[in-house]
């Protein structure tokens, strides 16, 4: 199957990330779900202005405050019970994208211990600033 996607370019940015940040989350849609903990793994890649002047060696908490990062991800994860992966991640993207240097965040979030004959479940999100999408020439990957 082929998708048409069309996604900006962002060579302009300068891309930050989070990896493999884990986290026990209740999450999950079926009753015996709904009161278990289950481990859950986000990554979470910002893209900012390649303008900001920092040291070429800098670290992500130099660009992006990490306390901001710290207690958006620990606000969402401590919550009750979230349901969906979809809904987790997309409200990490939204409170990442509330940052002022954040142009752009893709949150991605799996469960590796999900069913026992598949080793990941996972769900990626992509949010952008409308500033940031109307700057950016499109890319459409389905042409290269």
């Amino acid at each position: 199957m082929k998708y048409n996607l069309t996604l900006p370019n962002l060579n302009q940015y300068r891309r930050l990330f989070l990896e493999d940040y884990e986290a026990e989350i209740y999450i999950g849609v079926y009753d015996h779900e709904k009161n278990a903990k289950q481990r859950v793994i986000i990554n979470i890649d910002l893209y900012v202005p390649l303008n900001i002047n920092t040291p070429k060696d800098d670290r992500l908490e130099e660009v992006v405050d990490y306390e901001f990062m710290r207690e958006s991800i620990r606000t969402h994860t401590q919550r009750g019970h979230i349901h969906l992966q979809e809904t987790l991640c997309d409200n990490l993207a939204a409170a990442m994208l509330a940052h002022p240097k954040v142009m752009a965040v893709r949150v991605s979030t799996s469960k590796p211990e999900a069913y026992p004959d598949c080793l990941s479940v996972g769900v990626e999100i992509f949010h952008i600033k409308a500033e940031a999408a109307q700057s950016t020439p499109a890319n459409n990957p389905a042409e290269e």
